[in-house]
């Protein structure tokens, strides 16, 4: 029998989830090149705040949320802000937001959110246990704290947490106190989230992947691809300096992938929330990470001290860094932290790009009029949680497998009238 030959696949953009998904597709037996124009992880994946957020199943368009914008973007130094001359751009995507914000596309996208998140942490055990890197994940739980929002509200959002079936406990001031002594006295309650985990150092914890990648015998090439063209004979990836053969794309570009699908036919309502963090020296103590439900932050200790991040910023993905944004952040970290507030001073700060979608799903699945090209993501908050799963997602559809969640929910035919995938029709049991 003719020995069938191994296919080449190539996955554009080398965050986060392009490095899980390039991984276990060169475990699969596939020969996987990853490009990116930049580096491994240089992007959102380097500077996020380090949580596996897998509690996070609500999407973030709530009518709620209504009444709270006006305040959130007169406030300058809020946890929302919209550029002025980016306003008129941001428009379509924030009424796509508004649009998902009746009850029953409310539901049905936490339950799309709830199935990627029930399989996220599995997946990165799956992935870290055959690398005896289990140890890059810390299980501590998460904490989320609450100054002045009354006893009734904080039972009523516990009580949706359960109905999701997340793992929580409610904790009082005295309780806080035991787990965290280093908070504040302010805190009166906090939400436990006992399943979730985080990173002392996402960057590394990528790189990590990348280099057991690297040793399967997977390339990187630092390029930047400018368009990808289907042909008979499979894919061409244009580079500023060459073309590229493949049999088969992932695009995983974060915010970079709607101009990469817009030539392709495919129209994402894809936008970029600017994130920043804000560097501390120290870790303050904390054992895990820490975030606030009125001031909207987090912080996560790190190998390199307390990570401060959870600011949102519309202004698109050209313009400069807005360093008031990240330095906005240390007011809410003296606030919370018992500690002398005259140490409490930035040691660096980051701005990053999240690819976001106003369903608050990412795009995962196989392009419905193109065979062999599949897309990976518009991750939003969650990039870092959800990697490893939609690598086994990706890699199911490459092996003509039925994924092991539906993921209909995810494709990109859902933004047109194009039809879906039939490949994202069958998933496991």
């Amino acid at each position: 029998m003719e020995h069938q030959k191994t296919q080449h696949v190539a996955v554009v953009g080398a965050g986060i989830i392009g490095i899980c998904c390039a991984l276990n597709l060169q475990r699969a037996g596939f020969m996987v090149t990853l490009y990116d124009e930049n580096g491994l992880a240089q992007g959102c994946s380097k500077g996020n705040a380090g949580h596996f957020a897998t509690e996070q199943v609500f999407p973030l368009a709530h009518p709620s949320l209504l009444t709270k914008l006006p305040a959130m973007l007169l406030n300058p130094l809020g946890p929302l802000h919209i550029d002025w001359r980016y306003i008129f751009k941001a428009l379509p995507w924030f009424w796509q937001f508004i649009k998902n914000m009746p009850t029953k596309t409310y539901h049905a996208n936490t339950q799309a959110l709830k199935a990627l998140n029930q399989q996220a942490i599995p997946a990165y055990e799956r992935l870290l246990n055959d690398y005896e890197l289990g140890h890059l994940l810390t299980k501590k739980g998460s904490l989320l704290t609450f100054e002045t929002t009354s006893l009734n509200k904080i039972k009523s959002l516990l009580h949706s947490y359960i109905a999701q079936g997340i793992n929580v406990e409610l904790l009082d001031a005295e309780q806080v106190q035991l787990l965290e002594p280093n908070l504040s006295k302010s805190i009166r309650y906090a939400l436990l989230f006992k399943d979730v985990a985080h990173s002392v150092d996402p960057h590394l914890f990528c790189l990590h992947l990348a280099e057991q990648f690297s040793t399967l015998g997977g390339q990187f090439c630092q390029q930047k691809i400018t368009a990808v063209h289907q042909t008979t004979q499979g894919y061409e990836l244009i580079s500023q300096t060459q073309t590229n053969m493949a049999d088969k794309v992932v695009i995983a570009a974060g915010a970079w992938s709607k101009a990469l699908l817009k030539p392709l036919g495919y129209k994402v309502p894809l936008d970029t929330e600017r994130g920043y963090h804000c560097m501390l020296a120290s870790d303050y103590g904390l054992a895990r990470p820490v975030a606030s439900a009125e001031r909207s932050f987090i912080m996560t200790p790190m190998s390199q001290g307390l990570r401060l991040a959870g600011t949102v910023e519309f202004a698109g993905i050209k313009r400069k860094m807005n360093n008031k944004r990240a330095l906005a952040l240390l007011p809410n970290a003296r606030a919370l932290l018992h500690t002398s507030t005259a140490s409490l001073h930035a040691k660096s700060t980051w701005m990053g790009c999240r690819p976001s979608l106003p369903d608050s799903l990412p795009v995962i699945g196989c392009a419905p009029n193109h065979d062999n090209l599949y897309f990976a993501f518009g991750h939003q908050h969650l990039g870092l949680t959800q990697g490893a799963v939609t690598a086994e997602l990706i890699t199911a559809l490459c092996l003509n497998r039925p994924p092991q969640i539906d993921i209909h929910p995810y494709c990109v035919s859902r933004f047109s009238t194009q039809p879906a995938c039939s490949k994202a029709q069958p998933h496991a049991q």
